[in-house]
């Protein structure tokens, strides 16, 4: 407990600790102005950091407030000391009915009495639209004047802004609903909650259901010797009757609970008025539920026929319940979440063949990656030693041996225990699968046809080779079909159009025979329960294929949608299946970023506006102006503001149905150019120009390419552009044109390697931007527009260069996510300095990431939280039965 008694919140003077949970921690409290004893709930950090979070819990708390219920604890105030939200609410004494359980099964009439108190409860909070959603033994207090429900909506109140179908895959602790995960406590959850699907009444209903259960019984209505079979039993099975547990309770007490569990909530209770309704008739004691020791008073013959009736029922539940148990049922379709490691960022996946335990990499801010594994029925990951810059791992067909890539390298481990080994040279590995017969087929660099190697370790040699006829340029992601002698690969032309004939899913063997196209388009396969998956475009496609005939055999189905990728060269989205019926991918969520000001220390010194979904953003060249891209996600197009800096003020100078995006200001700061997809929705972007004035927007650079423009020289004359090639060449490159004679285009320099984030000198004599043309992306200097003669500005990797106001200073952002300056001479020739750190940053990078004052005290950054972490993973168990719904 951390608040020592004579403590103040607010009017509220603490006295001594009462408990403490996952939701918090619970005091016994003076209201010095009313004179009175409340209790105090002191909200934990995680609960209340969110500015959303905090809002959202103040307005359902208002509306908790207002129910005025004798059997629920009312809730007097909500508050905020020093940055501590609390909640102040009616004190109570007695115990809570889980406490009182674990002494054993409450006799029928209070099982009754309480229930019936429970159920008015509910009916009038579901009246007023407020769902508990947590109901659960430890939520109900027992006090002498009757039940008192506790908690009431705050679960839903205090819900982080999750994806609606995500469960996590950690338990409840101590039953409290915890930050990231469906709300509830497993053991009361409907089979809805556990599918991610919207609670309403009827959930609090099943809850209810089971509460009932356990009063009667002293036993829980569903269990399990782990979380998976705990879903398992709520999903598919019935509890045991509670005459086979309490014989002395009537029949019709059975039928209300098992009518409250049903699995579908349409044949549940509709309302708990409906609930209390039966469970007053069973109390009043009508014929058809009374009691044994009431019954005791009827005539002998009923009583004979009564039990008969139960010997009979008893018979009949055993019956059918043994033939349910032998009847084969089909197994659900489960969606769970699976939490990352705090402040870790997840790229590769993979899961054991057997679905017990996943593979991930995972880096922290500025870090390299390792691979770090995980049993799915622990609790936490471990990392692997000795894997640190892996990529790409796979797992070996028995579960017990991973290989991976690092340090060029094509390497193995062996799970058990024991060191990484060393197969194979491979310098640049994507991707590789195990065969059966201990067989590795991989692809050692991004440019290259497939090798294999023996498990054992050996010299490589080719399985695959590239088709001159198709252009290929690269053979990647192999994927062992089960004969382990064919294998599925991805085969492109990198330097062709994104559409080239060449990019397509491909069989392969490694005999070399029984090559063609399975799928068309560059994409990673994988195959599973007779499915070829692979994505497209953020979606999960599965495709049915016949293994022994090596033959697709029907029309692909999403199988997942909003999945997270990798774009550009590597083209590959992360994603793993078990022999199980496993199936784990990465969710693509939009997160809010922030703009704030840092001094060269690296002391934030301010923010613009609020947090947003924020992408490029550009500094007006007076400073006082920023151009901003926002993604709108109801439209899911980004869109173009401008800001008065001075102000705060926030103007859409952009919107419309198309992609408008990546905004830089004219020379004289009176236009802003952007590119727009409005011709070529999604295909490609011309380069448009609006007055910040308002006014018409008009065409300024138009291609069959994708044109995003970068910089405009500060005399007018050029402006550079990044193309994306929709035909011919496949990666980016810098182009300028010429805005004084006639809007002529010219590609600045010729490569085959990707060219971007160019930036011209204020004196307009130097050009910098960043290119991978050494293999790593490094910051670099040429001549403009000349381009005759380079430099290397970044020593050990480096992107997004800015220069000062004045030309003496160059910006650029470090692998390891620092800001760092050279100090540059550009008079008669250029030369760097030596680049040094000013500070870290934790940059959205999804977008230009930062902009910095003319005079280079001030660096603006498009910033995401410190403590970011990736999301949880998303689990879907039994996957091929979402397909069986949509054929």
């Amino acid at each position: 407990m951390t608040l020592a008694a004579g403590t103040k919140l607010g009017p509220y003077e603490i006295l001594s600790p009462l408990g403490a949970g996952g939701m918090g921690e619970v005091y016994r409290a003076r209201d010095t102005r009313l004179e009175r004893t409340v209790a105090v709930k002191v909200l934990p950090s995680h609960m209340s950091s969110s500015p959303e979070v905090r809002q959202r819990f103040e307005r359902e708390a208002k509306t908790i407030s207002q129910l005025s219920h004798p059997h629920i604890c009312a809730l007097y105030d909500v508050g905020n000391q020093d940055g501590t939200e609390f909640l102040v609410m009616e004190l109570l004494e007695g115990e809570t009915l889980s406490e009182r359980l674990a002494k054993g099964a409450l006799p029928l009439e209070q099982t009754l009495r309480y229930g019936i108190e429970i159920a008015d409860a509910l009916d009038k909070a579901h009246r007023q639209g407020i769902v508990h959603r947590d109901l659960k033994p430890g939520n109900v207090m027992l006090t002498k004047s009757g039940v008192k429900l506790l908690d009431f909506g705050l679960a839903k109140a205090m819900a982080p802004a999750a994806s609606a179908g995500s469960l996590t895959a950690l338990p409840t602790q101590q039953g409290l609903t915890q930050e990231g995960t469906i709300l509830g406590t497993f053991q009361y959850m409907a089979p809805e909650q556990l599918e991610g699907r919207e609670a309403d009444a009827r959930t609090d209903i099943f809850a209810f259901g089971c509460v009932l259960y356990e009063m009667a019984t002293a036993r829980k209505a569903f269990a399990g010797s782990s979380q998976a079979s705990l879903i398992s039993a709520i999903m598919q099975n019935d509890p045991p009757p509670i005459s086979s547990v309490a014989p002395m309770t009537p029949p019709t007490f059975d039928r209300v609970v098992r009518t409250c569990l049903a699995k579908d909530p349409e044949d549940r209770w509709q309302s708990a008025h409906d609930v209390a309704g039966q469970l007053k008739w069973i109390g009043e004691g009508s014929q058809a539920g009374v009691p044994a020791q009431v019954a005791s008073r009827r005539k002998s013959r009923e009583r004979i026929a009564w039990g008969l009736v139960a010997v009979l029922s008893l018979l009949t539940a055993a019956s059918v319940a043994g033939y349910l148990a032998r009847a084969p049922k089909a197994a659900p379709v489960l969606r769970s979440s699976i939490q990352t490691p705090e402040k870790q960022f997840v790229s590769f996946l993979a899961l054991s063949p057997d679905g017990e335990r996943l593979v991930f990499a995972a880096n922290a801010v500025g870090a390299q990656p390792s691979l770090w594994v995980r049993r799915l029925d622990g609790a936490q990951a471990e990392p692997i030693a000795g894997t640190e810059e892996a990529t790409f791992p796979f797992w070996s067909p028995d579960g017990q041996f991973l290989a991976f890539f690092a340090d060029g390298k094509l390497k193995k481990v062996d799970l058990s225990g024991g060191p990484v080994v060393t197969l194979c040279e491979a310098e640049r590995g994507v991707g590789g699968s195990w065969g059966r017969d201990g067989t590795i087929v991989f692809a050692p660099t991004p440019s290259s046809p497939l090798l294999r190697v023996p498990s054992a370790g050996g010299k490589p040699a080719p399985v695959t080779k590239f088709e001159q006829k198709r252009h290929e340029t690269t053979h990647r992601y192999p994927h062992f079909l089960p004969d382990g002698r064919h294998f599925l690969y991805a085969a492109a032309n990198l330097a062709g159009a994104g559409d080239d004939p060449a990019n397509a899913i491909r069989l392969g063997s490694l005999d070399g025979g029984d090559d063609r196209v399975v799928v068309a388009g560059l994409a990673n396969p994988f195959y599973a329960s007779g499915e070829v998956l692979y994505a497209r475009e953020g979606t999960l496609f599965a495709l049915p294929f016949d293994a022994k005939r090596l033959v697709a055999r029907g029309e692909a189905l999403p199988v997942a949608q909003k999945v997270s990728g990798f774009g550009g060269f590597l083209n590959y989205t992360p994603f793993a299946i078990s022999d199980t019926g496993l199936l784990l991918f990465q969710p693509d969520i939009d997160t809010p970023s922030r703009l704030l000001w840092f001094d060269r220390g690296g002391k934030e010194l301010g923010s613009v506006g609020e947090p947003d979904l924020y992408g490029s953003l550009r500094l007006s060249p007076d400073g006082k102006r920023l151009a901003l891209g926002i993604f709108d996600p109801r439209r899911a197009r980004p869109e173009v503001w401008v800001v008065d800096l001075s102000s705060g003020a926030r103007t859409k100078l952009v919107s419309g149905d198309s992609a408008n995006f990546n905004p830089i200001w004219s020379p004289d700061g009176d236009r802003v150019a952007f590119a727009s997809d409005r011709k070529g929705k999604g295909v490609h972007s011309d380069i448009w120009v609006k007055s910040i004035n308002g006014g018409t927007e008009e065409p300024l650079l138009e291609s069959a390419d994708a044109r995003i423009p970068e910089d405009w020289s500060r005399d007018g004359r050029f402006l550079c552009f990044n193309v994306i090639p929709v035909s011919g060449r496949r990666n980016q490159q810098i182009w300028f044109a010429d805005l004084a004679s006639g809007r002529k285009s010219t590609a600045f320099q010729t490569s085959a390697l990707s060219q971007l984030d160019s930036r011209i000198s204020p004196d307009g004599r130097w050009l910098s931007f960043d290119s991978d043309e050494s293999g790593r992306t490094e910051v670099y200097v040429v001549p403009f527009p000349s381009g005759a003669g380079k430099w290397q500005v970044s020593a050990t990797g480096g992107s997004l260069p800015r220069w000062r106001g004045d030309g003496r200073e160059l910006y650029f952002l470090s692998v390891d996510n620092r800001l760092m300056a050279a100090s540059a001479n550009v008079e008669k020739t250029f030369h760097a300095g030596s680049p040094s750190p000013l500070f870290a940053i934790h940059p959205n990078l999804g977008s230009t990431v930062f902009d910095v004052a003319s005079d280079g005290q001030r660096f603006l950054v498009n910033s995401l939280p410190a403590d970011l972490s990736s999301p949880p993973l998303t689990l879907i168990a039994n996957w091929p039965a979402t397909l069986a719904k949509k054929k």
